[in-house]
Order: C-alpha cells, then sequence, then structure tokens
C-alpha cells in the first residue's frame, strides 16, 4: 500500500519560501576580479560574502542570489586582494605626541595597508592599548601586532627599552613581556653584550615567542641565525653576511677596532655572490626572514636631490612627529661629496642583493620603519614606495605582493587567517583599478578597504587623510 502525504497549502508555501530565503550577510562584493598571489593568477567574476569580519563564502556572481547584504559592493572591472601588511612600524616619541601617533592610524587604512607590526618604541602602554581597542572596533585603524618595548643593554641609545646587563634581568625582562601579552619580541644591540644578546635570542626561543631584531657587528648574521633569530631588521645586515671577510669584520668590530659605520665601507669592499648564497641558504635553512625596509635608505641616500620639503603627506603629520626627523636630516647634511656617494653605493649594493636572497630561498618580509625618528618615512604611503623598490632591483610581482600580504601572517604564525580571500579568513581586503600582477605599483591604484567588518570607498578614503590633515591644522 503507498501513501501520499499532502502537505496544508498555506505550509508548502511557508516551505518553499524558506528554501528560496537570502541569508543575510554584513558585506557582498560581487564582479570581482580575486587575485591569487600564490598562483599568479586572477579570478573573474568572484561574489564574496562577509559577515562578522569573516569571508563565509566566495565563488562566482551567481552565488550572490543567495545573499543579501547591508553593505554591497560592485567590484566591476577591478582588482580586489588581501590587505597589505607593514611588517615594521614605530609609535613614539614620548608622551607628549602620543596623541600625534594615535592620528596616524587612520592612514594606514587610507593607503590599504590594514595590519601593522610595531617594532618597539617608547609608547607600548599605548600601543597595547590601541590593539585592543582595533580589535573590538572602538578606534579606526589597522590591526596591530606588537613586541612592546624591545630588548636592549645598559644605557641604549633608544627611548623605552627594557635594559639588561644580566642573565638574571634578561629573564625578568621577558617576564614582564609575558605579562604583557606581546605578539613577538624585538632585540637590538647599542649596548647589549654579544653574550648576552645570543643568550636573550635563545631564552624568548625558549619561552615560543617569534623574534626579531638587529644584529651585532661583532656577531656573524649566521651564528646569529642559527641562535634562533626568526627576523633580521634591515638588509645593511644582509650586506655584511656576503662580505667573504665577515669573520675579520666581526673579529674588529668586537675588538674596538670597527665601529658599525667604519665596518660598512670595508663591507661594501669585500662583497661576494659565492660567499652570500652560502649564508643566504644557511638562513633560509634556518627560516630566518629579512625585513628589508630599503625605503629609509633610499631617502636618506637621495635626500641631497629631494628634500622632501613638498611632500603633500607633511600635511597629515603634526609638528611633533616631523621634529623628530630632523636628526637624521642634519647628520646627512654634514656628509662631504665623497660620503653622499658612498651612501648611494651603498643603498644600490644593499639593494641589489634582494634577487639574491629570493633566489636563495629567505624569506622576505615587506617593512618600512613608518613612523618618529625614520624621515620621510610615511605611514601607510611607504609601504608602496618599498615594494616599488623590490620592482625596481628584480623581484617580481608574485614575489613582492607576497612578501607584503602572506610573508607577515606566515611570521606570526596567523596565515591560517589571512593572507588570501579563502573562506573562513579574515576580511582584510584591498580593492585596485588595476591589476598589481601586472605591474606591483598597481597597489596604488586603491579604491576600497574592507577591514574589521567596514567599507571604507574611495571617498572615505580620502576622508581619512582630510581628518589627518584637520588634526594638523588645529595644533597650530
Amino acid at each position: 500500500m503507498k501513501y501520499t502525504l499532502l502537505l496544508p497549502f498555506s505550509l508548502l508555501l511557508s516551505t518553499l519560501s524558506f528554501a528560496n530565503e537570502k541569508q543575510h550577510v554584513d558585506l557582498l562584493i560581487h564582479h570581482a576580479n580575486v587575485v591569487d598571489i600564490k598562483n599568479a593568477v586572477v579570478i573573474p567574476n568572484q561574489t564574496i560574502a562577509i559577515t562578522d569580519a569573516k569571508i563565509i563564502a566566495r565563488g562566482d556572481d551567481a552565488l550572490k542570489l543567495n545573499y543579501h547584504a547591508t553593505t554591497q559592493v560592485d567590484a566591476q572591472g577591478r582588482f580586489v586582494m588581501p590587505g597589505l601588511w607593514d611588517m615594521h612600524v614605530h609609535f613614539g616619541g614620548g608622551d607628549a605626541l602620543i596623541e600625534e601617533n594615535k592620528q596616524l592610524l587612520p592612514l594606514y587604512l587610507a593607503y590599504g595597508v590594514t595590519t601593522v607590526r610595531d617594532a618597539a618604541a617608547d609608547l607600548s602602554p599605548s600601543v597595547l592599548s590601541w590593539r585592543e581597542q582595533i580589535t573590538k572596533g572602538e578606534l579606526i585603524g589597522p590591526t596591530i601586532y606588537t613586541s612592546g618595548p624591545k630588548l636592549e643593554g645598559k644605557d641604549s641609545i633608544w627611548p623605552g627599552d627594557l635594559e639588561v646587563e644580566t642573565t638574571q634581568e634578561m629573564h625578568a625582562a621577558i617576564d614582564k613581556l609575558d605579562a604583557m601579552n606581546v605578539d613577538f619580541v624585538k632585540i637590538t644591540d647599542s649596548a647589549l653584550t654579544p653574550e648576552l644578546y645570543l643568550q636573550a635570542v635563545k631564552e624568548v626561543k625558549k619561552r615560543g615567542y617569534k623574534i626579531s631584531g638587529h644584529i651585532p657587528f661583532s656577531l656573524s648574521v649566521t651564528d646569529v641565525s642559527s641562535a634562533g633569530l626568526d627576523a633580521i631588521e634591515h638588509m645593511t645586515y644582509l650586506l655584511k653576511a656576503a662580505a667573504k671577510n665577515e669573520d675579520d669584520i666581526s673579529a674588529k668590530v668586537k675588538a674596538g677596532e670597527l665601529s658599525y659605520r667604519s665596518a660598512l665601507p670595508v663591507v661594501m669592499d669585500n662583497i661576494d655572490k659565492d660567499t652570500a648564497m652560502k649564508k643566504y641558504r644557511l638562513l633560509a635553512k634556518n627560516n630566518t626572514a629579512i625585513v628589508p625596509t630599503l625605503i629609509g635608505g633610499q631617502v636618506t641616500a637621495y635626500i641631497d636631490e629631494d628634500n622632501h620639503q613638498q611632500d603633500e603627506f607633511l600635511n597629515y603629520l603634526g609638528k611633533g612627529l616631523k621634529d623628530t626627523y630632523q636628526w637624521r636630516v642634519d647628520r646627512a647634511n654634514k656628509d662631504t661629496p665623497a660620503q653622499i656617494k658612498a651612501r648611494k653605493q651603498r643603498f644600490v649594493q644593499t639593494a641589489q642583493l634582494l634577487p639574491w636572497a629570493q633566489e636563495a630561498g629567505v624569506p622576505i618580509i615587506a617593512g618600512t620603519d613608518a613612523g618618529f625618528l625614520n624621515s620621510y618615512i610615511y605611514p601607510g604611503l611607504s609601504l608602496h614606495q618599498e615594494l616599488a623598490i623590490f620592482s625596481d632591483y628584480g623581484l617580481t610581482p608574485q614575489q613582492i605582493l607576497h612578501s607584503a600580504t602572506q610573508a607577515g601572517p606566515t611570521f606570526l604564525d596567523k596565515a591560517q587567517q589571512f593572507g588570501s580571500l579563502e573562506v573562513g579568513k579574515v576580511a582584510d581586503i584591498i580593492i585596485l583599478d588595476s591589476n598589481p600582477l601586472i605591474n606591483v605599483r598597481n597597489t596604488q591604484s586603491l579604491q576600497g578597504v574592507i577591514s574589521h567588518n567596514r567599507y571604507y570607498d574611495k571617498a572615505a578614503l580620502e576622508n581619512l587623510k582630510a581628518q589627518a590633515k584637520q588634526f594638523v591644522s588645529s595644533q597650530q
């Protein structure tokens, strides 16, 4: 015997209506040309559904029929990719400049930088507070990862450090960083002994943190890498590693016969590709990354040709921050013609190492050194300038975009959350007019940003800049 289930007509309509009901999402991007950086391809006509700052669905444009959204973004003809990461910035200058530093945060978003890594200065309590406020949506700005105050020796030249000169003090300093819940540890060497430096690197690694920093010129780059340093900040240290007499240079620095500045000409006279590749391959084997920060070297090297006094970005910076630029400017202006020629040559030689490092497999992470003290390295804008330098010196668009979107998350063990526009990942997204896989300078064709579940169109991004300018004007 067969039975037929008959539904009341009203219930049948209700069932059909439920089946066809669209799911509500916070944001819906459609007609997007998605930039797949890993595979160096563009996937056309994509719809991306976003809720609670996460990508919950992505597929061809038919997917949009399944959703309705509070905010819809038509990306027709545009290129959509993960937000940019600047993995070396600073917030500092003392308590008097807290507000000026805070005003920089929206500027990063205005240039498509959705995440920054604060590499230490003297405003750590404020930065830690901003980190939480941004996460909670209480403050507009990029996601912040921070080292808190960095490890240094007694009477360091840098403000805000945790100064240590004994093993016991080093352990206590790391305990303090633990209590701050920092995201990684930064170490520098202006006053830290080489022995304590190596001890600190090993102890930080034992505690489970990533550690990055400067390298004492009295130690070899490969020895520090083998001790556990996860990232080298600044390309000049790879310049030293490329010198065929690095061990001799290190010994002379340790004996006080050479300083950092006087050692650099010796380094430049002894660059050898075979030596460099051998050392760089060891760095790659140890998974020690490099954050080149070349834009600062370029600015300083050529400041006799461009003093940056006509830069539009100066209108976005408070007077106190601009004043911190002066010490580097004054130092550069004292250089003789021979010294000016040498600093330009040093910048070129340093930048030319990029393809060697890439060939050897050294992870390259984009970062700028933007912030106080570092003259005319502008928050947000300077990352695009850094990427352009990478292009000028031989990296491919795919390699460069990887350095600015995927290498940072990998370093911070966040690759499962960031770095691509896949379902389940954080919806940090930038929208461009032109394809960055053809020319990386196309990252500058910014038309929109999605950050912390909020969409900023071109007008909103320009408004962030206008607000910065208004803040500066109100100081006068």
